[in-house]
């Protein structure tokens, strides 16, 4: 029986639905035990429950990075409002595990801008080359639906949620 379990970066999500492998970061996490959805015995809330709140205010996805050759073949990364830094490391946003041609922090950053309502990909910090449609990325370039993208020897399929036809701020405002 699936409950809330919490990633080693604090995301609380349910396994019923994502099985191990956290949907914010991507983390595939060891069997722990699950955390407990319901108020203790003796009527307290324990601290996982007081933590549950926090959750209301998310960020919300923008667009996926899916992974169309290369170790992680079929896995989605979801891309968030603004720098989105991608990496191996633990502590990158978009953490791809597997290639080792992907530097560890920073090979490459994807923002959406919610103000221009656009997505860029941006070259990181590290030595290794991101490529948009087999083209070096050197400056910021915008992104459109079905670029491709190579990090190390695997390549992304972008596809955005957000933009001209959608917006999170609309949805809230009542407009579509």
């Amino acid at each position: 029986m699936g409950g809330l379990v919490r990633c080693p970066n604090g995301h609380i999500f349910s396994s019923r639905r994502y099985g191990n492998v956290c949907p914010y970061c991507n983390i595939t996490i060891k069997e722990q035990a699950n955390t407990q959805n319901a108020a203790a015995s003796d009527g307290s809330f324990d601290e996982d429950m007081e933590y549950m709140g926090e959750l209301e205010v998310i960020d919300p996805v923008t667009g996926w990075l899916i992974c169309i050759d290369g170790p992680q073949l079929g896995r989605d990364y979801r891309i968030m409002a603004e720098k989105n830094f991608i990496g191996r490391a633990e502590d990158m946003h978009i953490q791809i595990l597997g290639d080792n041609r992907i530097a560890r922090r920073n090979h490459a950053i994807i923002a959406y801008d919610p103000l221009k309502r656009n997505t860029l990909i941006l070259p990181g910090e590290s030595s290794g080359l991101a490529y948009h449609n087999n083209e070096a990325v050197y400056t910021p370039t915008e992104l459109k639906a079905y670029d491709v993208i190579q990090l190390g020897d695997s390549k992304f399929l972008f596809i955005p949620l957000c933009g001209e036809h959608f917006e999170w701020e609309n949805l809230k405002a009542g407009h579509l």
